[in-house]
């Protein structure tokens, strides 16, 4: 006596196979990963001549206790250039994407909360950082970069697999 049929969207149907992912989303998805890296490796590399520097950004926010200022604010580059170094190489994809959505949201909320409390700075995010005149802050132009950014990140966690990675090349 056989089992029951297989009903559509059981994953033992025949239907529920997986339709091969379209080409062209492998090169938008290298688009994607190369152009994260960029910014992480741009960010990173601005920073990690000065940890004074990114730490006095760090603490510009007025959000961390003091004692987290300083490892936050040293950390942060090494952190951006791990990203960066995994995207290029394609390895982590996905991981590395929700890292990088995770950091981007605490980046945009931190940025979003210094202009909701009027604390006048520059984000610190390509190196540079803490207190400026009003007048010098560009809060709207850096929430809307990193959610371009966010978007990129965005891309990833729904479609890692991208052309030239080292993930691709562990997968076959």
């Amino acid at each position: 006596m056989a089992g029951p049929a297989a009903q559509p969207g059981d994953p033992a149907s025949p239907s529920a196979v997986r339709r091969p992912v379209p080409v062209w989303t492998e090169w938008v998805g290298l688009a994607a990963r190369l152009g994260l890296a960029v910014v992480w490796g741009w960010a990173g590399l601005a920073k990690i001549a000065d940890p004074a520097e990114a730490a006095q950004a760090v603490r510009a926010y007025e959000i961390l206790p003091e004692g987290l200022v300083k490892p936050v604010g040293y950390a942060l580059p090494f952190l951006e250039l791990a990203l960066a170094l995994l995207l290029v190489i394609g390895l982590g994809v996905r991981i590395v994407a929700g890292v990088s959505a995770l950091l981007l949201l605490a980046f945009i909320a931190g940025i979003t909360s210094a202009w909701a409390r009027g604390i006048s700075i520059d984000c610190g995010c390509f190196g540079g950082g803490g207190h400026v005149d009003a007048s010098q802050t560009e809060y709207l132009q850096e929430i809307l970069r990193d959610t371009g950014f966010l978007l990129l990140a965005g891309w990833l966690l729904w479609r890692p697999r991208t052309r030239f990675s080292v993930d691709g090349w562990l997968a076959s």
